[in-house]
């Protein structure tokens, strides 16, 4: 899975780095030594992230990369981890649980279950399914649980995360995954075809993209 998005490099005591705007315990669903390939601008390297604390981390940046990026513009930053796990399945993207051609709302019973609610709208099952396949309880979703979700039922997807970061023009693809922050954490909710899916609100015509953090791509 890729992560995109764009930072400044900044440079410290230890060196220059670029620092992920987010947080790689929840989104990445990956803890402790997280070896990555990273590409910045035109310029691809691995790398071993460096944690900052409590599941934020920054890239390294070596002295022949730093001395050609400007401190004061934003670049193009991809990374993706490295080693990741796939659990077996009876779905592929040729035989995918469903076709996506509609989305029925799920409103979750109780709160933290928006991401198991989003998967659950995506395959057509039940919350109480979808929390098995992720493996997950209330307040417990990533978007790297949904991720192999995704997988598990077959349905294809980006492989980069458009972190779009309170912008307010964002056109986004027919189905994707949305993400927005709520106090210590994330909110999901589909998009599809113009319409916003959201457990706790219902359907909306309208979305205040001023609150969204990014979105996945779901291929239909």
């Amino acid at each position: 899975m890729k992560y995109t998005f764009k930072a400044a490099v900044e440079a410290n005591e230890t060196g220059t780095v670029i620092n992920i705007p987010f947080n790689v315990w929840e989104i990445c669903d990956k803890e402790g030594n997280v070896p990555a390939k990273v590409k910045v601008d035109g310029a691809v390297f691995v790398c071993n992230l460096i944690p900052k604390g409590k599941g934020y981390y920054a890239i390294p940046v070596t002295k022949e990369l730093a001395n050609t990026l400007k401190e004061t513009d934003k670049h193009d930053v991809t990374f993706r981890i490295t080693k990741s796990e796939v659990e077996d399945s009876p779905y592929s993207s040729a035989n995918p649980i469903r076709k996506i051609d509609s989305v029925t709302c799920v409103h979750q019973p109780a709160d933290g279950l928006c991401g198991q609610s989003c998967i659950a709208m995506l395959a057509g099952i039940t919350i109480e399914e979808a929390s098995n396949i992720m493996h997950c309880a209330e307040w417990q979703a990533t978007m790297g649980k949904m991720i192999n979700a995704l997988n598990y039922f077959g349905f294809e997807h980006s492989e980069e995360i458009i972190y779009t970061l309170g912008d307010e023009n964002v056109t986004l693809p027919k189905c994707c995954i949305m993400m927005e922050k709520m106090g210590r954490y994330n909110h999901y909710l589909i998009g599809y075809d113009g319409k916003f899916y959201d457990s706790t609100l219902g359907v909306l015509d309208e979305y205040d993209f001023t609150k969204l953090v990014g979105y996945l791509e779901v291929y239909v």
